[in-house]
């Protein structure tokens, strides 16, 4: 559906309804995150809310997960696509298929309709969540196994669910979308704890109603014609700001083709060439040259590469607006068929998700001579018990998941931010506290990696160090990037350092490693995992997990690196203001 013609726009009420409709997706988050139960939603952020046109397409948000905001629309409008006269008033529709605009599986969405208040059956907007749920089944606790290679073996899968048909809560439903459907695969679990993912649904259940009643009352001051007619504003002042980007860049770069490349650690090139029409201030952005889906879990589904090029036209403009559908009007995106980037219904994908969509940005912004390199990787970590076991005796459980911080890429005129979730991602992790009261874990360091970021006149950010000790017998996953590959730098700035991930085994008589017969003590083996891997750690073992650093940019004064290097601890060199401080002493 084209947007409706609307009058010329009053400026200070666009800035103002700008803000209003990202304050109804704020007071959302505030209302899952308030009423959500899991370390996930309530402490980690891993959620997103944001509102819908009566066509599908994004209309404002607040500052949650890129990669969820951008994909969301696809949701949308394959539910309108699915469902169309079907919805009405008291339904609720539930959603996590990389088919019908699902990220991974554990993103489930859950998006509502709402009528007009003096038109029944007539739908005026719509409301969404996404929240990050930290066991949906699958062959290991978490469902982010590392080493899957079709989407069954990831958890339940759901293209669309009435969760609440005319106000009913449909738990039965519920319960064979997350336990019976997944549970049905070789292999694999369903839902390890129900109790939880379904008082956060309900949680996110809540906060679209939130965002219904604060839509209709700015109706009610407004009229549904006015509030209309700014969302249609809103969008088109997002895509003039991006025509103009796109002029300016093909203007800056004096030429109108811009092309980059960049490889997952497997080797699978990620390739893109951006044709600007400098007239029109559009652009064809082509992966061509992507390498084929991979038998594993770093295939992105398209509503994950749509949104991590919304998310960098948006990240390049010099003003302040709301992340919209407007920032792709003037985009076309091309993605071969069969490649990684737009793979077949059974790939697995749950590394796409956060994995591929970090390299994909950094693409993007290598192609656009943005930034340098940021970590490329959200450093995947989930542990948790119970489910099916070998003898097919299901048990109840739990999981845990978590991302952690790494480097952000320098760019011209800042250095690049230490220890920080970056780009698609915008969670925080787990506090140190709730994660040892809830779980069999000792944290016994987080912090600065120092180091690890790209050298340069403006370096890269410091990656983390995160070493947990597990209490009890625990099966541990990791899913990471750049562990082969270094974040680049550019304009002759250094890479960040690659990631590591180190398990630290203790020696145990089971194993052959100590006997009771020989008193001697024998040190702990320290065993490089690789990016992905599963391990079953005993008690007392560690992991060490070393977060890729940020690329530098512009080519360093080695004179005053060494300085640096003696005089301020690599931690603290973030700003720029402290360097030229200590240059002009220097």
């Amino acid at each position: 559906m084209a947007p409706r013609e609307c009058a010329e726009p009053d400026p200070i009420i666009l800035t103002l309804f700008a803000n209003r409709f990202m304050s109804v997706a704020e007071a959302m988050g505030r209302s899952l995150q308030k009423t959500a139960i899991s370390t996930n939603i309530k402490e980690r952020l891993d959620f997103s809310c944001a509102l819908f046109a009566p066509d599908g397409d994004l209309v404002a948000n607040a500052p949650f997960i890129p990669i969820h905001l951008g994909a969301m629309s696809f949701a949308v409008k394959h539910q309108m696509k699915l469902l169309g006269d079907e919805l009405k008033e008291g339904d609720v529709i539930m959603t996590n298929s990389p088919l019908a605009g699902g990220s991974h599986l554990p993103d489930i969405t859950i998006i509502t309709p709402v009528f007009s208040q003096s038109t029944p059956k007539k739908i005026i907007f719509f409301t969404a969540s996404r929240g990050h749920h930290a066991d949906i089944g699958g062959i290991l606790p978490g469902s982010m196994p590392p080493m899957s290679v079709n989407i069954f073996e990831e958890g339940a899968r759901i293209e669309s669910f009435k969760v609440v048909s005319d106000g009913v809560f449909d738990r039965d439903g519920l319960i064979k979308y997350l336990v019976d459907q997944p549970a049905q695969y070789p292999g694999s679990s369903g839902c390890r704890n129900l109790k939880d993912v379904e008082s956060d649904l309900k949680a996110q259940i809540a906060a679209n109603h939130k965002g219904i009643k604060l839509l209709h009352a700015l109706i009610n001051e407004y009229t549904l014609e006015t509030v209309q007619d700014y969302m249609c504003h809103i969008r088109k002042n997002a895509e003039n700001s991006v025509r103009d980007l796109l002029r300016d860049v093909a203007k800056r770069r004096g030429t109108n083709i811009l092309s980059a490349v960049d490889h997952l650690d497997d080797g699978s090139p990620i390739a893109i060439c951006v044709t600007i029409d400098p007239e029109a201030g559009s652009a064809v952005v082509d992966f061509e040259g992507t390498g084929p889906e991979v038998r594993g879990n770093l295939n992105a589904p398209i509503s994950v590469v749509h949104s991590a090029v919304i998310y960098c036209m948006r990240a390049m403009l010099d003003v302040d607006i709301p992340l919209n559908a407007g920032c792709l009007v003037p985009i076309e995106v091309k993605i071969p068929k069969r490649s990684l980037l737009s793979p077949s219904p059974t790939a697995a994908v749950c590394g796409g998700n956060v994995l591929t969509s970090q390299r994909i940005v950094d693409v993007i912004l290598k192609a656009f001579d943005a930034c340098a390199a940021s970590q490329g990787c959200t450093n995947n970590l989930t542990f948790g018990a119970g489910g099916k076991d070998k003898d097919g005796v299901v048990t109840a459980g739990w999981g845990y998941y978590e991302t952690i911080a790494g480097g952000s890429g320098a760019g011209p005129g800042w250095h690049g931010t230490s220890g920080v979730h970056t780009h698609i991602t915008n969670t925080r992790i787990g506090d140190v506290e709730i994660l040892e009261r809830r779980y069999p874990v000792l944290v016994r360091e987080f912090s600065i990696r120092e180091g690890s970021g790209g050298a340069g006149k403006y370096r890269g950010g410091c990656g983390a160090t995160r070493e947990i000790e597990f209490l009890q017998p625990i099966q541990v996953s990791i899913l990471s990037e750049r562990r082969t590959f270094q974040p680049y730098g550019a304009h002759g700035g250094g890479p960040g350092e690659r990631g590591q991930n180190l398990w630290v085994k203790m020696p145990r008589e089971e194993d052959g490693e100590i006997s009771k017969d020989d008193p001697k003590p024998v040190e702990p083996r320290i065993i490089n995992i690789g990016g992905k891997a599963t391990v079953m750690m005993g008690k007392g073992d560690r992991l060490i997990i070393n977060t890729p650093g940020g690329g530098g940019w512009g080519e360093p004064d080695e004179e005053v690196e060494d300085f640096l290097h003696e005089k301020i601890p690599w931690s603290t060199r973030g700003s720029l203001a402290e360097r030229e401080r200590v240059q002009a002493g220097f």
